[in-house]
């Protein structure tokens, strides 16, 4: 937990953004795995925790705003629990040290919601079924309804708060970001012929958890970069293979960092390979210059997508005017995804308020293939930390697909392309706080250029 007075402040700001009513955050409850005492690894809503900072089961909170008033609703351990855990410390001693004096049994939230006298109960959109049950059961809404039913007042408060990283949160993610680069060193450095993609990743998972965090999102190591979100590990690293891997730690207090590398399986990369990966880097590297306070995000997604364009022209790849062909959305052949998302409690972060309130504020998204990926899209402020993330996949599916449709013929060589079928897929990612004045890279220095990679591969 911080200081007492950051939550103090936190939930000041939070009541002058809503107003009136009362606001309802629910933490989560343990989840079992196949049995109630095997239970997956506990993760509370980062709500609760960017507001109380409690890490308990079981934990809800209740900030009256018309009476000033807040309490923190949960149950203390018995001695039986006590048996298996451990002393633990009490409500009442975790809700003081997020500046609440007021605790009361969970039990005890339906009353004091039955006691709202008809005013508004603002609550968050549910995504856990335990949320979905308590908001059932305390205000009668069902929970195909609850979705439709949250309030919008209170989703945007949140956001507007989170969006803005304070000081105490970007120490906690450069914590995060340095141990996210440990985990992709000790990674490169054993990448070679016949290890396997398992291996890596169980490295990965063992630095993270020897320092004392754990893994921010399921892994990804794997020679077919070109399944965006591939999650296992079967195979066997082989010579003239790309191998990528997407890794990120979680602080004790649940900031994420986000990293992606790309790295030969052979000493050094390909002719191709080799003109691949220069031109991801010079993506990533022209996007980093683009950001600012002020600077829409979709405006720098779209000129990465145009630089990406431009160079796969000079390699053959496409053809015709490349400021055409991302217009139409030739180049997500290549790049079906978007340039980066925000960063924080959560690796995508706050998610679960609505992609549209969050990355949009508010505003459609496109439904083009490709750019309706794209996460985040809103003006840049100072204080907000995101991912960039540009890369180039060979998606054979997608290839064979578009080329017996037609798609694009005039801005694709497909013949040339489907000679590149088998590369895989190459992305270059980095977690960046916008300042003032433009944006600083988060976390220690990583290996990026094809020199510095074949560095770190000679120490492994």
């Amino acid at each position: 937990m911080f200081d007492a007075q950051i939550y103090l402040e936190r939930r000041k700001r939070l009541s002058g953004l809503v107003g009136s009513g009362l606001l309802l955050l629910l933490g989560n409850e343990e989840s079992p795995m196949n049995y109630r005492d095997n239970a997956y690894p506990f993760r509370q809503d980062s709500s609760l925790l960017y507001f109380f900072g409690i890490d308990l089961p079981g934990c809800a909170a209740l900030i009256d705003l018309d009476e000033g008033r807040t309490v923190v609703f949960a149950d203390d351990l018995t001695l039986d629990d006590i048996v298996w855990t451990g002393p633990q410390p009490t409500v009442a001693e975790l809700a003081l040290g997020a500046g609440v004096a007021d605790t009361a049994p969970r039990a005890a939230l339906k009353d004091r919601l039955d006691r709202a006298g008809g005013r508004m109960v603002h609550y968050l959109p549910p995504y856990r079924p335990e949320h979905q049950l308590t908001l059932f059961a305390c205000l009668g809404i069902l929970p195909g309804e609850q979705e439709r039913r949250a309030s919008v007042p209170f989703i945007r408060a949140v956001v507007e708060l989170r969006a803005v990283k304070g000081a105490e949160e970007i120490a906690e993610l450069e914590k995060a970001v340095n141990l996210s680069v440990d985990m992709h060193l000790a990674a490169l450095g054993m990448v070679r012929p016949q290890v396997s993609e398992a291996e890596i990743a169980a490295r990965v998972a063992a630095v993270a958890l020897k320092a004392g965090g754990s893994l921010a999102y399921p892994t990804i190591a794997t020679v077919h970069g070109e399944i965006l979100h591939n999650h296992g590990h079967p195979n066997l690293l082989q010579s003239g293979q790309l191998f990528l891997l997407d890794a990120g730690a979680e602080t004790p207090s649940h900031y994420a960092g986000d990293l992606t590398s790309t790295c030969p399986v052979d000493p050094d990369f390909t002719g191709r390979q080799r003109e691949l990966y220069d031109l991801v880097l010079k993506v990533h590297l022209a996007a980093l210059q683009r950001l600012r306070p002020g600077v829409r995000f979709r405006e720098i997604h779209l000129a990465a997508c145009l630089d990406l364009a431009e160079g796969l022209n000079d390699l053959g790849l496409m053809k015709g005017d490349p400021a055409d062909a991302v217009e139409r959305g030739a180049h997500a052949l290549f790049f079906p995804c978007g340039l980066g998302h925000m960063l924080g409690l959560d690796v995508h972060d706050m998610e679960n308020l609505g992609e549209v309130r969050v990355g949009y504020e508010g505003e459609a998204k496109s439904t083009q293939f490709g750019l309706k990926s794209l996460r985040l899209a809103r003006p840049l402020r100072a204080g907000f930390v995101l991912t960039v993330e540009p890369g180039i996949y060979f998606i054979p599916e997608l290839i064979q697909r578009w080329r017996a449709e037609g798609r694009f013929k005039d801005c694709i060589d497909y013949a040339k392309v489907e000679s590149c079928t088998g590369s895989g897929g190459i992305r270059l990612e980095e977690n960046v706080l916008v300042t003032p004045g433009g944006h600083r890279v988060l976390g220690k220095t990583r290996p990026r250029s094809r020199d510095e990679i074949a560095a770190v591969r000679g120490n492994g």
